[in-house]
């Protein structure tokens, strides 16, 4: 048994990783209720909480606009990375054939690859589709880093998945799209949904392919849109607005991962047990 000394270390260690990775978020939004010089004084709660500056994010430019766009580029990039994902993963997971490691050695390269090493072939790639400063637009170059994850890691859950299921279909004559479809897919949720919530976070929050491909608000999404925000002179940005609107677009991410922790925790740990 452990002595009362390790569960102490214990409460302590816990205690100071929560308030490591909590404090930003908590000094983020206490520096969102302030305006002005309050914003140069520490205070672990502002004498006079500026709940303005939650109003006027949203009438000061089109933020609601920007939330939006955010929302369809990050939801259309999981749904047509995944659909694409899971078939890739079906075929390099599951069916033998020539050349399949080089495959996805090549896919694993791609992803090592900076954004900044395929901006310019990409905004000819853009140009060149008249997908300029729009969401369709975005959502093809968001594919280029969130695809070759969601490929490598879903193959390998697939590999872990029982060959059993798999003869035991094919002997009741089901062909690969009825196996991959209807008989696989269910059993790859817990993946789907890790890989998805993570492609959509790095959609969201992704700001150099949405600044370099966007020009106004009809296709803006919200990093650019915070990272535009300016006072009433070239000097002065207001910090308060900027951090409240920091505060606005993380709380969909929070929501999203409480609500899916069980099935991130799942399928986080099931790729490393062998089926």
């Amino acid at each position: 048994m452990h002595s009362r000394f390790y569960y102490i270390n214990l409460f302590f260690i816990t205690a100071l990783i929560v308030i490591i990775c909590l404090f930003p978020f908590y000094w983020a939004f206490v520096s969102s209720l302030k305006s002005g010089s309050a914003l140069f004084t520490v205070d672990f709660w502002p004498k006079a909480p500026a709940w303005e500056n939650y109003r006027l994010v949203f009438t000061e430019q089109p933020f609601g606009k920007n939330i939006f766009n955010s929302a369809k580029v990050a939801l259309g990039t999981v749904v047509l990375c995944l659909s694409v994902a899971v078939f890739a993963a079906y075929s390099l997971g599951r069916i033998q054939f020539r050349g399949r490691k080089r495959i996805l050695l090549l896919v694993l390269s791609i992803s090592m690859f900076p954004q900044v090493a395929v901006l310019s072939g990409m905004f000819e790639l853009i140009s060149y589709l008249n997908l300029y400063n729009t969401v369709q637009g975005l959502i093809l170059t968001y594919m280029t880093f969130t695809l070759p994850f969601n490929v490598w890691i879903l193959t390998t859950f697939m590999r872990q998945l029982p060959k059993e299921i798999e003869e035991a279909a094919i002997i009741d004559g089901a062909s690969n799209w009825t196996i991959c479809t209807k008989i696989l897919l269910p059993l790859l949720w817990p993946a789907l949904v890790t890989t998805g919530l993570l492609a959509f976070i790095a959609a969201w929050n992704e700001f150099l392919f949405a600044l370099t491909f966007t020009i106004d608000d009809s296709a803006r999404t919200v990093p650019v849109a915070i990272s535009s925000m300016s006072g009433k002179s070239e000097y002065e940005l207001p910090w308060g607005n900027i951090m409240a609107a920091s505060v606005i677009v993380t709380l969909p991410l929070i929501a999203l991962v409480l609500i899916f922790q069980k099935r991130i925790v799942s399928g986080l740990t099931a790729g490393a047990i062998k089926g």
